[in-house]
Formats: C-alpha cells, sequence, structure tokens
C-alpha cells in the first residue's frame, strides 16, 4: 500500500456544513413569529446565517429584484397586501412595473413577505412560511 495520502471529496452533507456566514442570508423581522421560527431552523442545523433586519435596513430595489427572479417569482408575488402601507398607496404604485414597484418596497419594507432566505453558494431563495421551507435549501 502507498503511503500517500488520497483526499476524499467533501460528501453533499459535509458541503451543507460548511455554510459560511455570508453564503445563507435570512430577511428577518424579529417581531415575526414566522422569521424567529425559520431562524431558528436555519440555527438549528449549524448554519449562522447573515441576519439582515429589512425594517431597519431594507434591501435595494436592485437587490428586491435580484431576490424575486431567485425565488422564481414576481414581486407582486411577495406583497403583503393586508398591511396598512399597502392599502394605503392604493394606486400611488404600478403593479405592472417591476422596476418602480421594487423601488417602492425598498422605501416601504413592511409590505415585503417574510421571511426570505437566499442561499447565495446556491443562487436560491424560499420564502419561509410555512418555517419549514428553509430545509429545501439547506
Amino acid at each position: 500500500m502507498s503511503d500517500q495520502l488520497v483526499e476524499l471529496a467533501p460528501t453533499r452533507s459535509q458541503r451543507r456544513a460548511c455554510h459560511t456566514v455570508m453564503s445563507i442570508t435570512i430577511f428577518h423581522n424579529p417581531r415575526c413569529s414566522k422569521s424567529r421560527q425559520t431562524l431558528e431552523l436555519i440555527k438549528s442545523r449549524g448554519i449562522t446565517p447573515n441576519v439582515v433586519e429589512y425594517l431597519s435596513s431594507p434591501p435595494a430595489a436592485e437587490e428586491l429584484l435580484r431576490i424575486s427572479s431567485l425565488l422564481g417569482k414576481p414581486l407582486t408575488d411577495l406583497l403583503r397586501r393586508g398591511e396598512s402601507e399597502f392599502k394605503d398607496a392604493a394606486d400611488a404604485v404600478s403593479l405592472m412595473d417591476e422596476n418602480a414597484l421594487a423601488t417602492w418596497i425598498s422605501v416601504n419594507p413592511k409590505v415585503l413577505e417574510r421571511p426570505i432566505v437566499v442561499d447565495d453558494e446556491t443562487g436560491r431563495a424560499i420564502v419561509g412560511r410555512p418555517p419549514e421551507n428553509v430545509l429545501t435549501l439547506l
């Protein structure tokens, strides 16, 4: 037998466990129970996500468009239509113009569905409603 060491490629589960802080991002509202549950599910898998409290640090319009693309959904599907900010806007924002809508959401982040989890390593994202949805990314 040879004295050479053979380096084995990491298994899929080892690669998952090696997520860095920056590869998983959760757009989080600590006052939301679903968001808190989703964050706990991520942490329970040994992953330390990048936590963006999006109400105080809202994503820019460009980031919202990127998230929408990763989710494979239009921004209109990510609106919390029951929020007073959305109801009060009425016709002030065009739901047909993704760029205008992204800009409006970045100024009114409370209307954004939550939580949204993005895996930059795989280029995938998911809405954590229910929180178990996040398990498909981990």
